[in-house]
């Protein structure tokens, strides 16, 4: 709910008799002004509009409505200027609402990264952990390998070697073009 004026306590009512409100909302027109008035079109009617009026001034003699002093011209200027100069400020109070509300949004959304940011940090901290805390296939071989080792120990049985064991206690292949020993118990 927007606090008005009105519904604060700390403002006074005002007369009652004289309930004189004038809510005009001059911002988009006087942007638009203030846009114009800045332009370089803007520069170049002006411009055209005053070469015009003291050529005519100057020159016709019958159409003489501002002689020489142009005082009627330094009046249309005086109060061009005082049109000009509340509807640029309003025109620049507008832009720092834009841009005050901009750098609102953009501090909410970095903090709202930031955040984020910082929760992902931790979630893969914690999955790192946890992955640490895993045990794996080769850590549970190598527990369950010492294991059968420590009870053919304490029974003094041995077993059949498993299948990676085997594997190691096989000899390795000899290659063709090695020279290898004879065997005594072949002939030749």
């Amino acid at each position: 709910m927007k606090d008005t004026a009105r519904q604060r306590m700390d403002t006074p009512q005002g007369s009652r008799l004289f309930n004189f409100h004038l809510d005009v909302d001059l911002g988009k027109s006087g942007e638009r002004a203030a846009r114009f008035l800045g332009t370089g079109r803007y520069l170049a009617i002006q411009t055209m509009i005053v070469i015009v009026w003291i050529f005519i001034n100057v020159t016709v003699v019958a159409l003489r409505w501002d002689p020489y002093p142009f005082i009627l011209l330094n009046l249309a200027f005086s109060t061009q200027a005082a049109y000009a100069a509340p509807l640029i400020l309003l025109a620049q109070n507008r832009q720092d609402d834009r841009d005050r509300v901009s750098l609102e949004e953009d501090r909410s959304r970095a903090q709202q990264t930031k955040a984020d940011t910082e929760f992902l940090a931790r979630e893969l901290a914690s999955l790192r952990i946890a992955v640490g805390e895993v045990a794996t296939r080769d850590y549970l071989r190598r527990e369950l390998e010492e294991i059968r080792e420590l009870l053919e120990q304490a029974t003094g049985q041995t077993s059949t070697p498993s299948k990676k064991s085997r594997k190691k206690s096989r000899p390795a292949p000899v290659d063709d073009f090695e020279e290898s020993e004879p065997d005594p118990d072949t002939k030749m």
